[in-house]
């Protein structure tokens, strides 16, 4: 066997190496939507747990106090932290939710977000078809706006 001094060196070439990064912007570009349109189901989730959670808290407040709601922006001073211990904020726009209440004992209340929900997310939910914003009532439950 004759050895010439030159080892042979074994690389990719460019061709090769073009469909393996065309490959992975293909997977990309499908993959990419659906991340995105996931993200926003979970944000419309999280925003009704949220709204419901308020609710929840309203109601002690109101068990404690002889059925009389507060309303105002859900921060940590609302209902304090005996009904509310964590002010859970709207994880589209983490804006603070507002309540509103009517006034005199055993009145009724509706909590609402700021808005800017993809209304793909929402069309699960009763009112506005392509509404973008989420609200609890007391009486009704969850709907869009």
């Amino acid at each position: 066997m004759v050895c010439h001094g030159r080892k042979s060196v074994r690389a990719f070439t460019l061709i090769e190496l073009m469909i393996v990064i065309a490959i992975i912007a293909i997977l990309a570009a499908i993959l990419i939507p659906n991340f995105l349109h996931a993200r926003a189901e979970s944000q419309t989730s999280a925003c009704e747990a949220n709204e419901k959670n308020i609710a929840t808290a309203l109601e002690m407040y109101a068990v404690d106090n002889d059925g009389t709601y507060v309303g105002g922006t859900v921060t940590s001073t609302l209902l304090g932290v005996p009904y509310l211990d964590i002010t859970p904020v709207d994880p589209v726009s983490n804006a603070h939710y507002s309540v509103n209440a009517a006034s005199g004992t055993y009145g009724k209340y509706e909590i609402s977000d700021s808005g800017g929900h993809d209304p793909t997310t929402t069309g699960n939910l009763p009112g506005t078809a392509g509404g973008t914003s989420i609200v609890f009532d007391q009486n009704a439950g969850l709907f869009t706006k």
